[in-house]
């Protein structure tokens, strides 16, 4: 058992990433999974990750709407790349198609 000093030292708060974060998104080789939150205001929210190498990386509902947009067309689609621009409430997603 360790101290609680010696965890404090090693501890790292567990964050979850974005899926533009990835370099390549292997569409048909990751399962989504769903998780809550709370917000700054203390209200429950709910988000959609993926694991990919043992970390989590959220997906944003947008990411969703278009990647099935793109599906509608090339249903054959193995892989994607996600570019973020801006942030906050300005954060935009462009789906790319690889």
């Amino acid at each position: 058992m360790a101290k609680l000093i010696d965890e404090a030292k090693t501890f790292e708060s567990p964050q979850t990433k974005n899926i533009a974060d990835l370099e390549v998104c292997l569409i048909t080789d990751v399962d989504v999974e769903d998780r809550t939150g709370l917000n700054k205001d203390g209200k429950e929210f709910f988000y959609k990750v993926i694991i990919v190498n043992g970390e989590e990386y959220r997906v944003p509902a947008s990411v969703l709407k278009a990647l099935k947009s793109i599906l509608e067309e090339k249903p054959d689609l193995k892989a994607i790349k996600v570019k973020k621009t801006g942030e906050g409430l300005n954060t935009e997603y462009t789906v790319i198609p690889l």
